[in-house]
């Protein structure tokens, strides 16, 4: 073992990615003996990318991520190692029923459902979301023979040939466009949802391998413990508790990065737009795809990052008296299909879901705008975009109500879209890259997962071999 006290790491950028990987690059070294010097670069004036949270007039509003999937729980076991678990909240749990918008109108989903999947056939076969020929086409899903393929294939052709394209349309498409914002006929099943295509080998039938295999606890109604969980002052939390942690690491900000290029060490040099160079025995890329794409080309094949296209959405939070709002709010929001044709795809009744967020007497309401194939609204000015958002709010909840504020949040190029065959090309890019370019990684959200624990939990892994390799030396 080679004395690392002067191993350097440079991380090419600050998100929650980037932020992890430092965390558990210093903590594995440390735990093997090793020093290593961490540097990380960020094109912005802040770390934690698309973290980001304001406090407004007694208001906790997330202008990116709203909350994570609780039972991914890498997220839940890095706020335990800084220390801050204890902030962890869960969202209202009498809240839990969702609607979703069917010509027009607010309709409650059925419970035991995910993604559209009936986990109990009594609720799916009286809604009034998917028509009689629409529930007799999802029972077919019983008899309908297993694919004989493993191949890869689209979440939307894999939904629509064991359940219909009504089951898709109505419920699995609006469901998928909080996470996605795309077209579920060009996301991969493996990459987003491998286990559905596990049941049905494994079962014959979709339905009767959600209902006889393990549920996920995000049937979005009627589950018993909480499928969400946020921080009580917000998810930036958890960025300023990495930040504080992380106070020995050389972070530059507003730092644009050129170039990678090899030095004559055997490591790395990493050209900042200034022209400063910073030497690296190891570097890790967690841009996404697209400026990921454009460091490596020199030096790889970079299709697999090419192929990954990126959508742009918009978050309109309106803050109101509750006394001015009519409706009932008993549930979380509502989920609107795509053909619909409304401005928003959704609205979350974030007062309701999570009471942490607003004043007893007031509301927030959070709308998404933006989906693949539906982005130009996004760039829209402030005002003309709250006026589209108000007259669907009008049209659905009939809410007259002048909001008392509005936070308008543009995320250009954030959403990223996994094609067919993705997790292939990115194995064979990684592939390509220990061979070609040793001691570089590419990591983040166009790779294994878009959730923040995802994001965590792929930074995580990479930390701990990069560990082992540094020991070896």
């Amino acid at each position: 073992m080679n004395d690392t006290s002067s191993s350097k790491v440079v991380i090419i950028g600050g998100g929650l990615t980037g932020l992890s990987a430092a965390f558990y690059i210093r903590k594995f070294y440390r735990e093997k003996g090793l020093i290593p010097q961490i540097t990380i670069v960020d094109k912005d004036s802040r770390l934690g990318g698309k973290i980001e949270t304001l406090h407004r007039d007694g208001f906790v509003i997330e202008k990116g991520p709203d909350s994570f999937l609780a039972r991914k729980t890498a997220m839940i076991d890095l706020a335990k190692e800084l220390e801050i678990d204890h902030e962890l909240v869960s969202m209202n749990p009498e809240a839990k029923k969702t609607y979703i918008v069917h010509r027009r109108e607010l309709h409650p989903m059925p419970s035991g459902l995910v993604l559209g999947i009936p986990t109990e056939l009594g609720p799916f076969l009286k809604t009034g979301l998917i028509s009689l020929s629409g529930k007799a086409r999802a029972m077919l899903d019983f008899v309908l023979p297993r694919r004989k393929s493993k191949e890869d294939e689209s979440l939307g052709h894999f939904i629509e040939r064991r359940l219909g394209a009504e089951v898709l349309q109505n419920v699995t498409e609006p469901l998928l466009a909080g996470i996605y914002a795309g077209d579920t006929h060009h996301l991969s099943l493996q990459s987003t949802f491998p286990q559905f295509g596990e049941l049905e080998q494994q079962y014959g039938s979709l339905i009767k391998g959600m209902m006889t295999g393990k549920k996920p606890v995000e049937t979005h109604t009627g589950t018993k413990r909480s499928a969400f969980l946020t921080f009580r002052q917000g998810l930036q939390s958890l960025v300023h508790a990495l930040v504080y942690e992380l106070s020995d690491v050389d972070q530059r900000l507003e730092a644009q990065v050129a170039s990678i290029s090899k030095n004559d060490a055997g490591g790395y040099q990493v050209v900042l737009a200034s022209g400063e160079s910073l030497q690296a025995d190891d570097v890790i890329v967690t841009a996404p795809a697209f400026a990921a794409a454009d460091l490596l080309r020199p030096y790889v094949d970079v299709s697999a990052l090419d192929a990954i296209n990126y959508v742009s959405v918009a978050n309109v939070v309106l803050a109101f008296d509750r006394r001015d709002l009519k409706g009932l709010f008993d549930g979380s929001g509502f989920l609107v299909p795509r053909k619909e044709g409304m401005s928003i795809t959704a609205c979350t009744w974030t007062g309701v879901k999570w009471l942490h967020t607003s004043p007893d007497d007031k509301m927030l309401l959070r709308c998404y705008v933006g989906r693949s194939g539906d982005e130009q609204k996004v760039f829209l000015s402030d005002e003309a975009l709250t006026d589209l958002v108000l007259q669907d709010l009008h049209e659905l909840m009939n809410i007259q109500a002048v909001p008392l504020f509005s936070e308008i949040t543009r995320l250009p190029k954030s959403m990223p879209q996994y094609p067919v065959h993705h997790l292939q090309h990115i194995a064979e890019l990684r592939r390509s890259i220990e061979s070609s370019l040793p001691g570089l990684y590419v990591t983040g959200a166009a790779f294994e997962g878009v959730g923040l624990p995802d994001c965590i939990k792929q930074a995580k892994e990479m930390a701990q071999g990069m560990a082992n390799k540094a020991y070896t030396k």
